[in-house]
């Protein structure tokens, strides 16, 4: 799917992860930029993916571990969708996810290999939609979603906190 999602495809806060994602064809986007983030991730020592640039502020193990999680939401939705479902989806509470989960006791290479197998299930759905799937809409956190425009906040969602990372944490 190249085209980008139209204004009525989606609202709320999700515009600012729509504009973040790259033009063009979204699937070889994604399997780039999963690429790129497994790279990344490698290139991180335990030490500096431990940190927190504030103490009330997640470390980058829970934001790599938030990226994975919320690209599942965000795929589930998407699944939903485009298969035509109109049911609509809640929002759910990220704190609570990162909060579940001890990501601090997981090491880089099980939160990339677990990154890398979500994005390569994201890859398989994006694949296998046909053109009416991608412009299907339905509603999720109480907001008008195309299928396409769920796979576009999938990419802006990763590239914002990438780029907090990079700004906050690593500077």
């Amino acid at each position: 799917m190249r085209a980008r999602p139209g204004a009525d495809e989606y609202g709320g806060h999700f515009g600012h992860y729509i504009a973040l994602a790259p033009e063009g064809d979204l699937i070889e986007a994604l399997k780039r930029q999963g690429e790129d983030t497994v790279r990344f991730i490698g290139g991180l020592t335990e030490e500096q993916a431990l940190h927190r640039y504030e103490p009330d502020k997640w470390s980058i193990k829970e934001v790599f571990g938030h990226i994975a999680d919320t690209e599942r939401v965000m795929s589930y939705r998407l699944l939903r969708i485009a298969r035509g479902d109109t049911t609509p989806l809640p929002g759910f509470d990220q704190e609570l996810f990162v909060a579940g989960e001890h990501f601090a006791s997981r090491t880089l290479e099980e939160l990339a290999a677990d990154y890398a197998a979500v994005r390569q299930a994201t890859l398989t759905l994006l694949r296998g939609l046909s053109e009416e799937a991608w412009l299907r809409k339905g509603t999720a956190s109480n907001t008008t979603m195309s299928a396409r425009a769920l796979a576009c906040v999938i990419s802006g969602h990763e590239l914002h906190h990438l780029l907090i990372v990079k700004e906050r944490y690593l500077a």
